[in-house]
């Protein structure tokens, strides 16, 4: 697969053709106020769906109740395991990383800022904490399991805003594209998978290759889960790379709605961490991650932290190192990656299950354990060249 600007500015015009039907079915009876209060009953896979739901939803939702007929259950083990020995770092890298990454991208901040719901930091990343953690259980793709719903949950929603936008004229399709495009969509896999890879790496993580393309393969199933057109995703973590170098070349810039996003979310995690000494950790973190030229574009203050945030890998280094070597090392480290990150995460939704629902309406002021061994350790690929 070989990205190109032609090929990329082609991914601008396409949404999802299937979610798109659903939400304009919706909408057209009046149903979608329906849909979302029995939808809330809905969390499980397998669970048998509500008496009332309308036909087209319970059509879209029969359609899209099981995974890709493609999917190596054994890579998506490898992928678990990754998760569960680096999850607090995943977790950082989501955080601090991902989340301004999006803001970044000027139309990608301004789409954010188009919802309610994202006016609100600590519900997006609740939202996207627990669906991480849905999707890297070990029955995510059975029955029972509530990582399916939320997939379905999460197309529908991008489905409503696309629908939202282009109806009532408040996005400029000749210029930027269908809303949430299928490049889009592609450039959000990358920011989850790619980019965590890239940040873990920086932050001294010790990775293995196999865990690593684990990963990455974990996000091409979600991709799918959602919509994404598997025709244009990158295959392998060098395709990957090729493709999000782009992406960010093509769209990266400032924004004053990449800046108020950014703010709201170093405000958000300032509020977690206990006291208000290690407040501007937060702020050196993501500078840190992103780079001074992002940082800058994002209004991330600098502060005396920048230069002791340097010294993160060094001390991570340590930690791997020690559990490399010893198995109770390893087990107390996971142990306390573990709590990390359940604590932020029940710190974000304070106790309660994020539901995702189909928006009625935008604000108005919206302009536009190791189980593979961690040898040969991964090392991201090269920087592309834009052609």
């Amino acid at each position: 697969m070989n990205c190109t600007e032609a090929s990329m500015t082609a991914l601008r015009t396409a949404g999802d053709e299937l979610a798109d039907a659903t939400v304009a079915e919706l909408f057209a009876r009046g149903q979608v106020g329906t849909f979302n209060t029995l939808m809330r009953y809905v969390s499980t896979a397998g669970a048998p769906l509500p008496d009332g739901l309308p036909d087209v939803a319970r059509e879209y939702l029969d359609a899209t109740s099981v995974p890709p007929s493609w999917v190596d259950w054994g890579e998506m083990e490898k992928a678990r395991l990754f998760f569960i020995d680096n999850n607090v770092h995943i977790s950082t890298a989501l955080s601090f990383a991902s989340m301004p990454a999006c803001y970044v991208v000027p139309h990608v901040a301004k789409l954010l800022s188009a919802t309610h719901g994202l006016k609100y930091p600590s519900k997006r990343m609740a939202e996207t904490g627990q669906f991480t953690v849905y999707l890297m259980q070990p029955d995510a793709f059975e029955a029972g399991s509530r990582f399916i719903p939320a997939a379905q949950k999460v197309r529908l929603l991008h489905a409503s805003i696309r629908h939202h936008l282009i109806r009532e004229d408040r996005w400029d399709v000749g210029a930027l594209g269908t809303p949430i495009c299928q490049e889009d969509l592609i450039g959000g896999q990358m920011f989850f998978s790619m980019l965590v890879l890239d940040s873990l790496h920086r932050l001294g993580i010790h990775m293995s290759t196999e865990g690593a393309e684990a990963y990455y393969y974990a996000w091409r199933v979600v991709g799918a889960m959602l919509g994404v057109d598997q025709e244009a995703v990158p295959k392998s973590l060098d395709e990957a790379r090729q493709f999000l170098d782009l992406y960010m070349l093509r769209h990266m810039g400032p924004s004053p709605e990449g800046a108020e996003l950014t703010r709201q979310l170093i405000d958000l995690y300032e509020e977690i961490v206990p006291g208000t000494f290690f407040d501007p950790i937060v702020s050196a973190l993501i500078r840190y991650l992103v780079g001074d030229t992002c940082a800058d574009w994002l209004q991330v203050p600098r502060t005396p932290w920048d230069t002791v945030v340097k010294a993160v890998p060094h001390l991570l280094g340590v930690l791997e190192t020690i559990e490399d070597r010893s198995p109770f090392g390893a087990w107390a480290l996971d142990r306390i990656g573990h709590l990390t990150a359940v604590f932020e995460l029940s710190s974000l939704t304070r106790g309660r299950v994020m539901h995702y629902a189909i928006p009625e309406s935008l604000k108005e002021e919206y302009g536009i354990s190791n189980a593979v061994p961690r040898t040969h350790r991964w090392t991201p690929p090269a920087a592309t060249v834009r052609p």
